[in-house]
């Protein structure tokens, strides 16, 4: 069997840090999806480290790590990545592999993506400019470069092939992106990843498996910036759901057990689209400066606003969440009331599921207050240590959402995360 860890909301919901907690039971951590516009933060020996490729168990000696046919490789940033994380992980290289199936951030895939960002103007879908979205157009497009192909000998006639059509799309914007400086960087990287360990991932997955191997899927990313279910146009390239653990990894439906679900205990977004609890106000700052709501990879301001119940139960029904984890729970500390969101007033008829043409309606949250537990709880221990008001509060959630709660995150620390019982 093949457990999931996603996120529930539009990312950054604090995977990273679960997924190297829970690794210790696994013996396989997988990336099924997303590319380098993935940010999963983890604190090693009070080290603070951002991983954008790689899956977060690689800080555990006894995990393998392999990086699925979903995901779309920049080989410049894998490279760099590997080379920072060095000195923290001895042994790294000999406990990670690659699908030959994932496919090739190109440098003008990255040129792609700038020029067509800056011509939406108003309209930008707030992408992170990494080239994902033009990498994923070629794949769907068979047109792509996978890594397979770096160890081909016409590797290099098949990138000019793809670049040559690259340019002739780029020709017909206004911006001139000067991708030729990012060239000899990706040839090099592309040479060291060619000595990595590439497999061809469905075989060698299926074959752990079946030797009883614990195998982990890591999402990146979150469900509501799903390319099917997600706030569409404004999501990203793949499907952050639990369904594309089984197109990401080339495994059966059949072998998915456990869905681990993560959401913050509010909401925040980075970049355009909608987001319907969010807080323009006095308390967005608050909750910003709080929760330290900085892009783990780009380093923008992200909006915040309360948990979205409406948004969240839709997330839960789509992955069929099984074990519910709420993180940063010690940030609204000194919020009070707290209020979650539980139904919408979408142009003027009151709902509870979530919109289709959530672009195009007017929605209007309905909130439910709750008393602050005014106290800090990042020093809590165990479940029965948290204020009766945060256990109250925990216990309306799992009814709204019709899910358990497993495990709630008190603080940055690895150490700083509690079992519910």
């Amino acid at each position: 069997m093949i457990d999931v860890l996603l996120g529930l909301q539009w990312g950054d919901e604090g995977k990273g840090k679960i997924v190297d907690h829970l690794a210790e039971k696994y013996d396989i951590i997988a990336r099924f999806q997303g590319g380098p516009n993935a940010g999963h933060t983890l604190y090693v020996n009070g080290t603070k480290v951002v991983l954008h490729t790689i899956p977060s168990g690689v800080f555990h000696e006894h995990c393998l790590n392999l990086i699925g046919n979903g995901v779309v490789i920049d080989p410049v940033t894998l490279q760099n990545e590997i080379q920072k994380i060095k000195p923290l992980c001895p042994g790294l290289t000999d406990r990670l592999f690659l699908s030959h199936r994932a496919h090739l951030i190109l440098p003008t895939h990255r040129a792609l993506d700038a020029a067509s960002e800056t011509a939406k103007g108003a309209d930008k879908i707030g992408s992170t400019l990494k080239g994902i979205g033009p990498a994923y157009m070629d794949k769907t497009g068979r047109n792509g470069l996978r890594v397979g192909d770096i160890l081909s000998k016409n590797f290099k006639e098949k990138y000019d092939r793809l670049t040559r059509k690259h340019l002739e799309i780029l020709g017909q914007y206004e911006q001139v992106v000067d991708w030729k400086q990012w060239e000899q960087p990706f040839f090099e990287a592309a040479e060291q990843i060619a000595q990595l360990q590439i497999v061809n991932a469905e075989y060698w997955l299926d074959n752990h498996m079946k030797a009883g191997k614990r195998v982990l899927a890591e999402g990146a990313q979150g469900s509501m910036l799903d390319v099917d279910f997600g706030t569409y146009p404004f999501v990203t390239s793949s499907n952050t759901i639990a369904a594309g653990v089984c197109n990401g990894l080339g495994v059966a439906p059949s072998k998915i057990g456990e869905v681990y679900g993560i959401t913050k205990a509010y909401c925040t977004r980075v970049g355009g689209g909608p987001f319907p609890t969010e807080l323009l106000d006095e308390t967005g700052e608050a909750l910003r400066a709080a929760g330290n709501e900085f892009g783990a990879t780009t380093g923008r301001p992200r909006r915040c606003g309360w948990i979205d119940l409406v948004a969240l139960r839709y997330a839960v029904m789509l992955s069929g969440v099984t074990k519910l984890i709420i993180t940063k729970a010690d940030v609204m500390d000194n919020f009070n009331p707290i209020k979650a969101a539980t139904a919408y007033i979408a142009d003027g008829r009151e709902t509870k599921e979530f919109p289709y043409d959530v672009c195009d309606v007017t929605i209007e949250p309905v909130y439910e207050s709750f008393a602050g537990w005014d106290q800090p709880i990042g020093k809590c221990t165990q479940y029965a240590d948290l204020p009766q008001v945060f256990r109250d509060y925990c216990r309306f959630v799992e009814d709204y959402l019709e899910t358990k709660i497993a495990y709630i995150s008190n603080g940055t620390g690895r150490d700083q995360l509690l079992s519910i019982p």
